[in-house]
């Protein structure tokens, strides 16, 4: 009666059973996967927000495939103020003038980074085309590849006192299927950058193979070490498909606003932006009121920025200086983001472990299997907790762990 795309397991893992066995009793668990920055006590300026969706001009009906024109540009003008602020061109050899005159005609605005990925996915791949994706990375690819019709062949991230590409797997990779390479900037949950060193090598490689870049940038903004970080949107090396959204931007994941930015060789942009524009128009997704509210919501980055921003560093702090009195497992580098990643001692499966934590200690994490890390060992926790819940969470699964 289905389809052998949705063919999913649908039952429930142990951790999610454990979990749920523990709020049936009543257990309160300290929640260090938390991802909602809805609901992590931050101070929103809700009548800005609110008011945003009142514009009188959202009753007028304006289908415009790629979206409204004045919100086009307000994405654009976010890219310009980063440029302006410093975070120019990742490979250092756009000019900044060039980096920043992002053309709002290049701009496909969408309901969400899940939906920009599949009008990419359908705009590349044929029925079972191949696409490059980094391991370890966040879980939902495999659905939204599934849902396309796309196959996913991993290429995995090195780890050597940081995160790098190993570009001898991505070259053993590719097959004549393959159609593009996913990069994510920066991944989640390794909380790893693209590196400058290794721009020049990826556009080389996607070169020699014919292939485009779709790259996932939603936790730009969110560097851990304070360091600047450039866009994608600049490369015109090869084509290029730029995702982000307000979900992390902005912090506001309910008000359902993303984009696709396409850069690259003139001739390969025009295309893809012709066909996209095809794609966008059949669907029509991006409401009215949303649209005219972009440029607010936009503007509403800085404030809920700094506050996560400081809570990221504030819980890393903490966590680093709990690990320092003992020595049994240890953090891995993270760059930005707002995951952290434990390398702990392997005594039994990552699910095992996090379902004891839930059952012994009241406490959510992540196994590192949820995001494909190459075998156990790894637990992921969430950087933006609120502070107090985070602190005693971390001493709970410490003492665990040295137990």
């Amino acid at each position: 009666m289905f389809s052998s795309r949705t063919n999913w397991k649908l039952a429930r893992n142990r951790l999610t059973e454990a979990v749920e066995e523990a709020r049936a009793r009543g257990v309160r668990l300290l929640d260090l996967i938390v991802s909602n920055p809805t609901r992590v006590g931050l101070r929103y300026d809700s009548t800005a927000i609110l008011g945003a969706l009142g514009s009188e001009r959202a009753m007028d009906y304006d289908p415009q495939a790629k979206g409204l024109l004045p919100a086009r540009e307000a994405v654009a003008s976010y890219y310009r103020e980063r440029v302006a602020s410093g975070q120019g061109d990742l490979a250092g050899d756009v000019s900044a003038a060039k980096s920043a005159n992002i053309d709002p005609e290049r701009v496909v605005l969408t309901t969400s980074t899940s939906e920009g990925y599949s009008f990419v996915f359908r705009l590349l791949c044929n029925a079972g085309d191949e696409l490059l994706v980094p391991k370890p990375s966040y879980p939902l690819f495999e659905f939204l590849a599934d849902l396309q019709d796309v196959k996913l062949v991993p290429y995995p991230l090195i780890y050597d006192y940081g995160w790098q590409m190993d570009f001898h797997s991505l070259e053993k990779a590719v097959t004549q299927r393959t159609r593009g390479v996913v990069v994510v900037h920066p991944n989640n949950p390794t909380g790893s950058y693209v590196q400058p060193g290794e721009f020049a090598p990826l556009n080389d490689f996607c070169r020699a193979n014919g292939l485009s870049l779709v790259v996932d940038e939603v936790f730009l903004d969110y560097a851990l070490d304070d360091r600047e970080q450039a866009s994608f949107v600049s490369n015109e090396e090869v084509l290029t498909f730029t995702l982000s959204g307000l979900s992390k931007i902005s912090a506001l994941p309910q008000m359902k606003v993303a984009w696709i930015v396409t850069s690259g060789p003139d001739s390969e942009v025009r295309e893809a932006m012709e066909r996209l524009e095809v794609i966008a128009d059949t669907y029509l997704s991006m409401n009215a009121p949303m649209q005219w509210a972009i440029p607010t919501l936009l503007g509403q980055r800085e404030n809920v920025q700094q506050q996560l921003q400081e809570r990221a560093k504030k819980n890393l702090a903490e966590l680093d200086h709990q690990l320092s009195k003992q020595k049994t497992c240890e953090r891995l580098c993270a760059e930005g983001g707002w995951c952290a990643v434990l390398r702990v001692p392997v005594t039994r499966s990552d699910e095992e472990l996090a379902i004891e934590l839930a059952r012994e200690k009241s406490v959510l994490v992540h196994p590192g299997h949820f995001y494909d890390f190459p075998s156990d060992g790894y637990l992921v926790l969430s950087l933006i907790a609120e502070e107090p819940e985070f602190r005693e969470g971390i001493v709970r699964v410490l003492e665990a762990l040295n137990s």
